[in-house]
Order: structure tokens, then C-alpha cells, then sequence
């Protein structure tokens, strides 16, 4: 069972890597007041939100929406807890404003085939990757468990603005946003008309369905509870959906193959995330033999690091699905890290790159049907700092 103090560490987690994130622009957050009539609200009741910033030259007609991450809620107790926090990941009263960097970028040696785009911000809090829908609310705790329509009307005002007459249009997002990318990546494409191009870009969303150190899949629970919590099943992929349970469709090894919407994986092989919270996790590890090993990657002893290269064994059997699809494109590398196209690994780490080629290059090629890119790093398969 993934406990509350676990998952308060998850979300500090993401605390950390959004605050540290080195920044190149701020820019504003815009608050979707009129939601509030539609029920499409955060954890806490408080309208959804976005940070937009407008693209130019030949640019002013392309749309990238990349969604935040943040973990999700699987108990009442949970959701209250991180609708109170000082991160908005439950509250729209409660955000800071984020940088846009990496593939939100507006410079163009950094962000080379996005950088002049509309770049829009989609903010998380909802705790369910945007696939809740809930009518009825929590009368003890105020809660609100309606992601799916906090979804629905950021695009809708979107759309407003100009997205419709998109040429090109791609969802991205990191970890739960990522996950939600994958998700919600049909939905989005059903905004709009059959000539605009558009694909999803998923970062550190695809968490794997793979057994822990304790030879079970104790996190298979937890996204059991946050399926039921938010009432997500109806918003998973139907095909899905009627041949295994709800939560096993939160997986995306399980999803993807009725996902008819282009998607190009971006993950490491070695996520630290996963390592953290799937592989060896408190409850999988109670005697915290492991901790040593995954903070510090040189206090690994041999049976630790082939523990970890077993899992990079079990996380590309997840992801063979994507492989075997000529829509689908991926970029897996052994950075021990999370979350890439966020970092300055999007764009210039040489440790990172695979046939010499960045993640920002990869997937802008595949985006622009320049290159259908599947590339795994083979050459050293050891996790490694990027």
C-alpha cells in the first residue's frame, strides 16, 4: 500500500523539480472564471488555469499544450491534503506562476521547432491526470473530483483563442502530465478538424506495470484507488477498458494499443520516479536496504545495480507496444533522472542523445513526419547522470 507519507514525498519531489527548473520566460497565469458554472473545477472547488504564451511568425498558427505533473490522490484524506498545499496541484488559489523552459521554451537554440509556437502551460489540479468525473461532491471535505472537465474546458477556451484555426497542434506533458498526454491524447485530437496535424509528446508518463522488490505490483493498488476515487473508467480507452479492470488501463503499456492519435514516448529507462515509487518503494522495501543505492547510484552493490538493470529489462518489455506500431515514436535513454524535456537535457546534453541526435531534434522530426524515430540507448545500459 503506497502510504500518506510516501505520497507527500512524491509531491515534494515535484515540488523540487518544478521550482528548480532553470527558467527562460514567466509568464502569467489566466484563471477560467466561467468554469465554475460548467462543475469543471480543481480538488478545492476554485476555477482551473493555464499560463499562455502567445507564438509568432510562422509559428502564430501552431499549439503546444504541455500539461504539469504532480502525482495524483487515492484516499480523501489524501485529496484534502494536497488541495491545501502551497503548490496548486489542488487549488487554483494556491499557484505560483511556472517558468516555461525545455519544450516550452521561447528560444530557439533551446527549443528549436517549437520555440515561436503558441506555448501554453495546462495547470494540474485535479490529482487523477485529467480523467476524473465525478458529479457528486464530498459535503464533509468540499471536494470536487472533476478532471476530465477541467480538461475539456481549458481546450474549449483555447479553442477561443485561436486553436482552432491551428495548423499544428501537440499535447505534451510531464510525469501525471504525461501520463494525462497519453490519456487524453484522442480527446484532444477530436478538437479539432481531420487537415490539422496533430500528435502528443508524453515525458516520464509511462509508468510501467512491473513487478516491485518484493516480487509483487503493490503500486497496481494505488492507481486501482485513484480510478475509483475520481471515477476515471468511463474517460480510459473503452477497448481497454471491457477486457481488463480500470486501473490496469491507467498503465500505458496497457492503454497505448487502442490509442489511434501518433504519440512519442520520451522516458528514461531507469526513471527515478519509478525506482523511487514502483521498484522500491517503502512498502516493497520496508528494511530500506535499497535507499543508499537509489539516492547514490555509486553506493550500489552489484546484486543492486543488476536489481536495476532487471528493471530497464522489465520497463522496455512495458514499452514494446509502442514499438510495434509505425504511428508511435520513442526516445529511451538510461538518464537516471525524470522529467527531461523540462531540464536542458531537451536540448543540448550530449549524454543524453541517441544516434547523436537530441530529444528536442528526435522528436521534431517525428512531429513533422521528417523521421519515424524509435530509438532505445543499447550502447551502455547501466543508468547513468545525465
Amino acid at each position: 500500500m503506497v502510504t500518506l507519507k510516501s505520497l507527500r514525498c512524491i509531491l515534494t519531489v515535484f515540488i523540487i523539480i518544478f521550482i528548480s527548473i532553470q527558467s527562460s520566460e514567466e509568464v502569467g497565469i489566466t484563471i477560467i472564471e466561467s468554469a465554475v458554472s460548467k462543475g469543471a473545477v480543481c480538488l478545492d472547488g476554485s476555477p482551473p488555469a493555464y499560463q499562455l504564451d502567445r507564438g509568432y511568425g510562422n509559428g502564430a498558427n501552431s499549439w503546444l499544450i504541455h500539461i504539469q505533473g504532480g502525482g495524483w490522490c487515492d484516499t480523501i484524506q489524501d485529496c484534502v491534503y494536497r488541495k491545501t498545499m502551497n503548490n496548486g496541484l489542488g487549488s487554483s488559489k494556491l499557484m505560483p506562476e511556472l517558468y516555461f523552459s525545455g519544450i516550452l521554451s521561447n528560444r530557439s537554440d533551446q527549443n528549436p521547432n517549437f520555440y515561436n509556437w503558441n506555448r501554453v502551460y495546462m495547470r494540474y489540479c485535479d490529482g487523477s491526470s485529467f480523467t476524473g468525473d465525478v458529479e457528486a461532491v464530498d459535503p464533509v471535505n468540499n471536494l470536487y473530483f472533476r478532471g476530465a472537465r477541467v480538461f475539456n474546458v481549458i481546450v474549449e477556451e483555447l479553442m477561443s483563442l485561436g486553436m482552432k484555426n491551428a495548423q499544428n497542434a501537440l499535447l505534451s506533458g510531464c510525469s501525471a502530465g504525461g501520463l494525462a498526454a497519453i490519456l487524453n491524447c484522442d480527446k484532444f485530437r477530436g478538437y479539432f478538424p481531420a487537415g490539422t496535424r496533430v500528435k502528443c509528446v508524453p515525458d516520464a508518463g509511462y509508468f510501467a506495470h512491473v513487478k516491485d522488490l518484493s516480487g509483487e505490483y503493490r503500486f497496481e493498488q494505488y492507481y486501482d484507488r485513484v480510478v475509483t476515487l475520481h471515477g476515471s473508467a468511463k474517460n480510459l480507452p473503452s477497448g481497454c477498458t471491457s477486457n481488463m479492470k480500470p486501473g490496469l488501463c491507467f498503465y500505458p503499456q496497457y492503454a497505448m494499443p487502442y490509442i489511434k492519435t501518433p504519440v512519442f514516448v520520451v522516458n528514461s529507462a531507469y526513471d527515478t520516479w519509478q525506482v523511487f515509487y514502483i521498484l522500491s518503494s517503502y512498502e516493497a522495501d520496508p528494511k530500506g536496504e535499497f535507499t543508499k543505492c537509489k539516492n547514490d547510484l555509486s553506493q550500489c552493490t552489484p546484486a543492486q545495480r543488476k536489481r536495476l538493470e532487471d528493471f530497464r529489462s522489465d520497463f522496455l518489455g512495458a514499452i514494446s507496444v509502442v514499438a510495434n506500431s509505425s504511428t508511435k515514436g520513442m526516445f529511451i535513454n538510461n538518464c537516471y533522472t525524470h522529467c527531461e524535456t523540462d531540464q536542458t537535457i531537451w536540448y543540448e546534453k550530449p549524454t543524453s542523445k541517441l544516434q547523436n541526435k537530441s530529444m528536442a531534434e528526435a522528436a521534431g522530426d517525428w512531429f513533422f513526419d521528417k523521421n519515424g524515430f524509435q530509438k532505445v540507448d543499447a550502447d551502455n545500459v547501466d543508468p547513468q547522470y545525465c
